[in-house]
């Protein structure tokens, strides 16, 4: 008796091994941003989808504090993926701006959507171009964020200094309330359009946008290539009435390099193949699309996800 015992609890326990790993499921967290943004629930569309239909992963997006706190997530291996800006993954991955160590291991997944240069100027401040911007008072980001950063490639590209302007370095949201209490003539965001604070600002101030000629978005694109020109359509605010060409960066989603292909590429499988889900999360969504998965790509792509992109056909960019 003790004998058929002892073999059916050995049997039960065999069965539950079994069970156990057939059941074992991969965890991946994608840091996002704060839940009244946009990272937020574009991550939690693709978290959803992903663990829709690769049945041994678990997908979770979580609450982040954007670009550089998500990179320092990744580059110290406390988190899977994260979306972040793709000028600030360049600047972690060379260590440069506001990384004090290179992050060697942040790889690509793929460019999201674009996220636009506004720079923004009361209608009596008569701004019209850079050059106008000297002598005037100006919002350039806050120290040590992405838009400062941005404003100051910007800068070095177009012969601007600081120096020829009076500089506050201010957040979205303090650059808004300044326009509002008339302590400034233009200021910088950085955002994907149409961005919530600069629409409350057009109600109450008329504003324009500043337009980018040509000839100087593609000397920028050349000098720093995280920034793709893009345009900001008449009437996204109010006021504003014609396009406005402008520099962009690209939202991207990146991995630690340390996360197995096998992993990275049924996520890329996943997220690819029901994109049109996805797209169904948030309107800025449905700019996510093969065809643009490449764009603005400034760190490699994991090696999961490069295999995804041969089978698509889809060129990868070459980047050491």
């Amino acid at each position: 008796m003790k004998k058929i015992l002892m073999l059916t609890l050995v049997a039960l326990m065999v069965v539950g091994a079994v069970a156990g790993v057939a059941s074992a499921k991969t965890f991946v967290s994608i840091a996002t941003g704060g839940t009244g943004g946009t990272y937020y629930p574009i991550g939690g569309g693709i978290a959803q989808v992903v663990s829709k239909y690769v049945p041994d992963l678990q997908v979770t997006a979580e609450t982040g504090n954007a670009s550089v706190a998500n990179l320092n997530l990744i580059g110290t291996h406390k988190i899977e993926m994260a979306m972040v800006q793709n000028d600030t993954a360049f600047w972690a991955y060379k260590g440069k701006a506001m990384f004090k160590e290179e992050f060697k291991n942040v790889r690509a997944v793929a460019s999201l959507y674009p996220e636009h240069v506004q720079l923004i100027a009361l209608k009596n401040s008569g701004i019209k171009n850079f050059a106008d911007l000297k002598g005037k008072r100006v919002s350039v980001g806050a120290p040590g964020s992405g838009v400062q950063a941005d404003v100051s490639a910007i800068f070095i590209s177009t012969g601007l200094k600081y120096s020829d302007m009076k500089t506050d370095f201010l957040d979205f949201n303090a650059t808004t309330q300044r326009f509002k209490d008339n302590q400034i003539d233009a200021g910088f965001v950085v955002a994907g359009y149409p961005t919530a604070a600069v629409m409350d600002l057009a109600t109450t101030k008329d504003i324009t946008l500043v337009n980018f000629d040509k000839a100087t978005l593609e000397k920028l694109q050349k000098d720093s290539p995280f920034f793709v020109p893009s345009v900001i359509p008449a009437n996204t605010y109010k006021g504003v009435t014609t396009d406005t060409h402008t520099p962009a960066v690209m939202a991207i989603l990146v991995v630690d390099s340390k996360v197995s292909d096998k992993v990275v590429y049924d996520f890329t499988k996943a997220f690819w193949t029901h994109i049109a889900e996805i797209q169904n999360v948030h309107a800025k969504a449905k700019l996510i699309t093969p065809q643009t998965a490449m764009d603005g790509i400034t760190v490699p792509i994991h090696p999961g996800a490069a295999k995804f992109y041969k089978e698509a056909k889809i060129k990868i960019p070459d980047i050491k």
